[in-house]
């Protein structure tokens, strides 16, 4: 007990240091004295009262009620999931948050804290309901991949809605950065009644987490009720996050650093960490304020950067503790494939899916269920080549788009296909091939299916490396930056790779890894955006979400010959690459060098994406998608290392005509499109993985 105590009196006292310093802290020149004097009633001048009163005062009571509800609420979610890396954050809640305050500025003009509020509670409903019916379904790992699922949906959406509304985007970008700067005085009262709310629902959830803790069946002979619990804490919850996102943003990792400092401190019941995860959430964010005042003076660092950055490297720490106890097929790695076999007339054994092909003095093998899966892909890829060169406001016929292509059509129609909508298909088929054929191999380097270059933080790598060198160079073109692309892709798979401890060893937790490094990068990406005109930021911002918009075919030449130098690499390499499915002796004794191998996938995989990256942006989850919809149609006994290739240009190509046609007066960008389709595919991935 004072044990306890002395933790409770040393965070209080950190809380109160901390919002003295921010009363005394800021950008301007008033001396600390002044504002002593002015906070003692020693009065002063206009610009003194504005800096305390209108500034200072208000970002200093959003950080203790925004950091408290961030705290509590990731406390709850993790109680009830028994998940120590639940957060609000990381789980999707924010992003639904997010995306009912762009829809309340969109549909309903919001501007206030009461309509950022009551936009906020409709979305983060949502997706704590989501959370919440899926969370008792996985294992703590899974959880967390699946909240990434769901924040890539509702962030996509959020972001089609933001495309054909500039003036929103200008706010948004902003506002994405979960600053607390130029919060207004009357934003904080508003959503005071949320805050409250939950926080006194949070203190009723104590006794009944502290029972579901030890089960449901105890929790029932305990004479508590499970569901009803769940459905109390995701109101809670609820209110307190959507409540924290109308004030300040969408900041994320927040509940997460608090909950795992709660857990440190404090072993013993649910009601005390709660109330220290409420603490800690103030201290921490209140401490990045001040840290963010002063950091780049005179400007300031966007405050959701500096929590990432402390929040990244806990989330690794969690996901490799014992806390974090591997579920069912959290360390399984993929199927090793187990072909059935067939004796052949005279010679050997043959895999079920292969025949012979015999003449006179040759013999080839010819596998029929791939070159048939194969096939239909090529033809699936061809008709959607003539769909995007015929879709449009042209009316073209899929006939007219053929003669165009042939170059015997109307001349309008050979302008319109052949120098304008080919271009840009071309560079999307190299781009899907390539994201297609780099998850191919980095699923079989890994041997898991979810080990992908978007999931392990590759492709935002090979984005933050393009972006740094097209915003410092005179032209500040990023296509012309393409070479970097490879480079920043290879720097975050080796700091991947390195951080989670091997490749291929560890389940989903260098899958979880990828996620954290993915997140902090991606908040990077939004401070570049937020500090570059409107102009340069809505070009920018398409791009970094995957767009085609405007590729050529200088554009796609890079990733063509890189293509064509390493598919045929990858195919020698075949029966390498099928035996790493196995585990290291296995290898080994089939004469190959696994580390070798691996080094030599892991650069072709790596250098595929950032060329991919450098023409289309991070297309999400068509690494995912591609390696899964191929090996389903080509079946287990070999990898789909032409399969793939082609349902990602397939992929990437009917996406981005999608995203043409879908918007009257508007493109939706390739990327967002694949987003929103991508996560219901990702936790279908998991849930798969568990029945399997």
């Amino acid at each position: 007990m004072f044990a306890q105590a002395r933790v409770f009196a040393l965070g209080a006292a950190a809380l109160l240091a901390l919002c003295a310093a921010s009363m005394l802290t800021g950008a301007g020149r008033v001396a600390p004295g002044q504002v002593i004097g002015y906070l003692l009633g020693g009065g002063g001048d206009g610009h003194l009262r504005m800096v305390v009163d209108t500034l200072r005062l208000p970002r200093t009571l959003a950080a203790l009620v925004v950091g408290a509800a961030l705290g509590v609420s990731g406390m709850l979610l993790q109680s009830v999931t028994r998940n120590p890396l639940a957060e609000t954050g990381l789980l999707g809640v924010n992003a639904g948050a997010a995306l009912g305050v762009v829809a309340g500025i969109v549909t309903a003009g919001a501007q206030t804290g009461g309509a950022y509020l009551g936009w906020a509670l409709g979305g983060a409903l949502l997706a704590t309901g989501l959370v919440l019916a899926v969370g008792a379904r996985l294992s703590p790992l899974k959880l967390v991949l699946a909240g990434a699922a769901l924040s890539a949906t509702l962030t996509g959406i959020t972001t089609a809605v933001l495309v054909a509304d500039p003036v929103t985007f200008d706010q948004y970008r902003y506002w994405i950065l979960g600053s607390l700067a130029g919060i207004p005085m009357d934003r904080v009262p508003a959503i005071a009644p949320a805050v409250v709310a939950g926080l006194v629902m949070a203190a009723f959830a104590a006794r009944p987490l502290a029972a579901l803790a030890l089960g449901d069946d105890l929790a029932v002979a305990l004479g508590h009720r499970p569901g009803r619990t769940r459905l109390w804490v995701s109101v809670a919850v609820t209110l307190l996050s959507a409540a924290a996102v109308a004030v300040a943003g969408p900041i994320g990792f927040l509940g997460l650093l608090a909950g795992y400092v709660s857990r440190t401190l404090l072993a013993g019941r649910v009601g005390p960490r709660i109330v220290l995860s409420g603490l800690a959430g103030a201290v921490v964010l209140l401490g990045a304020d001040v840290l963010a005042r002063v950091l780049v003076r005179p400007y300031e660092a966007p405050v959701s950067l500096l929590v990432a950055v402390l929040g990244a490297p806990v989330l690794i720490v969690v996901a490799r503790s014992r806390a974090v106890a591997a579920g069912p097929g959290d360390l399984v790695p993929a199927r090793s494939p187990r072909p059935a076999a067939r004796r052949g007339r005279g010679a050997g054994v043959l895999p079920s899916d292969t025949r012979a092909v015999r003449g006179r003095r040759w013999s080839v093998l010819v596998p029929v269920r791939s070159s048939a899966a194969a096939a239909l892909l090529l033809a699936v890829t061809a008709a959607a080549v003539v769909a995007a060169v015929a879709a449009g406001q042209s009316g073209m016929t899929p006939e007219q788009a053929l003669r165009a292509l042939a170059g015997t059509g109307e001349g309008g129609h050979v302008l319109l296909v052949q120098e304008i909508r080919l271009p840009r298909v071309v560079a999307g088929l190299v781009a899907g091939a390539a994201l297609g054929l780099s998850g191919c191999l980095t699923q079989a380097l890994a041997r898991n299916r979810l080990a992908t270059p978007d999931m392990l933080g590759i492709n935002q790598g090979a984005v933050m490396a393009i972006m740094a060198a097209g915003m410092s160079s005179a032209s500040g073109t990023l296509f012309a930056h393409w070479w970097i692309g490879p480079v920043g892709a290879l720097a975050a798979a080796v700091a991947v790779f390195a951080v989670s401890g091997g490749i291929g060893r560890q389940g989903y937790r260098f899958i979880v890894t990828g996620l954290a490094l993915t997140t902090l990068a991606g908040a990077l990406t939004q401070s570049l955006l937020a500090w570059q005109g409107l102009g340069s930021a809505t070009a920018v911002h398409s791009w970094s979400v995957g767009s085609l918009a405007g590729r050529d075919y200088g554009v796609a030449l890079p990733v063509a010959a890189g293509l064509a130098v390493l598919v045929p690499a990858a195919l020698a390499l075949a029966r390498r690459l099928a035996v790493l499915r196995f585990d290291e002796d296995v290898s080994a004794g089939l004469g190959v060098d696994p580390g070798r191998t691996r080094m030599f996938l892991l650069v072709t995989a790596v250098v595929l994406a950032g060329l991919a990256a450098g023409v289309a942006g991070p297309v999400a989850f068509v690494a995912l998608a591609a390696p899964v919809i191929a090996a389903r149609l080509a079946g287990p006994a070999r990898l789909p290392l032409i399969g793939a290739p082609l349902t990602g240009a397939a992929l990437v190509v009917i996406a981005d005509t999608a995203g043409r046609v879908a918007a009257d007066g508007a493109e939706i960008p390739v990327g967002v499109v694949t987003s929103i389709l991508g996560g219901p595919f990702l936790l279908w991935t998991l849930l798969s993985d568990r029945r399997s």
